[in-house]
């Protein structure tokens, strides 16, 4: 039977990536930081993914154990063996894999097994390339020269919506998953040193950088333009935010705005790009999958970053002469985003207290107010302050 490694095994981990495996027929080694769930793991030896459907469905995963990340031996053996290995750690923890992969890379390297293929499943661009530099810093010098055929670091684009489990859930169950049906993982062809492997769901792409922007300009940039103008309306859910004619407009607008920009930059076909947003837009009404608009603007300051979802999204139409005014009005509804349990809304607003929007919108996203994009999003944040409550 085929071995995969997986290392993490968290909402991405086992609600997507086990399933992705698991249904491809693949043998999976969870390498997992919390005793608890690798414990629960290895004590049911099968868990059950919720999938948010009209109806409902479920997908049983079997055939796994769990390793504890601390077994530095057992994992390196497991990787030593593994037919493909796969990362959901969160990008904080990508870098401590470095040593896990690099001693798994280094008894391959003995026995004369094959090359490794990674792949890279987080949320960050170079991620693939953060990875690779941590497993060369591991190895030892006389074997880093052969890293570069030995190792395969592939980009992906994770798109599957996994929403935050209640904490209720949590502690009647640690293993609760749900999912949305989406179940496709554009993965860089041009990376792996094995070959494509046989996995169900992989979507090989040989330009992968056009489908990275596509997810962080067009999936994420409309997806937190509905979290924040359906905050300033008070809704909680954001299958409540998309059944509003006004926050509906408003996502689908930024995302063609992106369209106009990333058709003519990458070749996307006009009308795949169309029904990839009226798809994206159905997924972010899914009310079974119970995702929250707290949920997708947290983190308001990293996604308000001037190369990130929104700003870098409106910089992006500018270079193709695209107006962003859908943009501008989720950048102006960001700035007025305060979300009691979001510990970056109340540092920005502090900061927006201290230096003034003016001051914040040019020190924090890089946009001077007195340029076309700045008065974009003053004009509709004056619009939302006389439009909306805003506590």
């Amino acid at each position: 039977m085929r071995q995969a490694v997986v290392f993490g095994a968290g909402k991405i981990g086992r609600g997507f990536l086990g399933q992705l495996f698991c249904q491809s027929g693949y043998f999976i080694t969870f390498v997992e930081a919390v005793p608890l769930v690798a414990e629960e793991l290895n004590r049911r030896g099968a868990y059950t993914i919720q999938v948010a459907a009209d109806p409902p469905s479920r997908f049983r995963v079997e055939g796994f154990r769990a390793l504890a990340a601390r077994q530095v031996e057992a994992v390196g053996e497991a990787v030593a063996r593994a037919d493909i290995a796969a990362t959901s750690v969160g990008v904080p923890n990508l870098p401590g894999l470095g040593p896990l992969v690099a001693a798994g890379l280094q008894r391959r390297l003995a026995r004369r097994g094959g090359p490794l293929d990674v792949v890279v499943c987080e949320n960050l661009l170079d991620a693939p390339n953060v990875l690779r530099r941590k497993v060369l810093e591991s190895m030892p010098e006389t074997l880093r020269q052969v890293v570069d055929e030995a190792l395969g670091c592939v980009g992906t684009v994770v798109s599957r919506m996994v929403p935050d489990i209640p904490p209720e859930f949590v502690r009647k169950d640690p293993l609760y998953t749900s999912v949305e049906p989406y179940c496709i993982l554009p993965v860089d062809s041009t990376a792996f040193k094995a070959g494509i492997p046989p996995v169900q769901g992989f979507e090989p792409c040989d330009k992968i950088h056009g489908f990275e922007e596509r997810k962080l300009f067009t999936h994420n940039c409309g997806h937190a333009v509905a979290a924040y103008l359906g905050f300033l309306a008070g809704y909680r859910y954001t299958w409540e935010a998309m059944a509003d004619p006004e926050v509906l407009g408003a996502s689908r607008g930024a995302m063609e705005e992106s369209g106009r920009a990333l058709i003519p930059r990458h070749g996307f076909r006009p009308e795949d790009y169309r029904a990839h947003v009226e798809d994206l837009l159905s997924r972010f009404a899914n009310r079974g999958l119970g995702d929250t608009v707290a949920r997708v603007g947290r983190d308001v300051l990293r996604k308000l970053g001037r190369m990130d979802r929104l700003v870098g999204a409106a910089r992006l139409c500018e270079e193709y002469g695209v107006p962003p005014r859908n943009i501008a009005l989720g950048i102006a509804a960001a700035l007025l985003y305060r979300e009691p349990s979001d510990p970056s809304a109340s540092l920005m607003a502090r900061l927006i207290g201290e230096s003034g929007l003016e001051g914040f919108l040019q020190a924090h996203c890089g946009i001077r107010p007195d340029e076309p994009l700045g008065e974009l999003v003053l004009a509709q944040h004056t619009r939302l302050l006389k439009g909306r409550r805003v506590s």
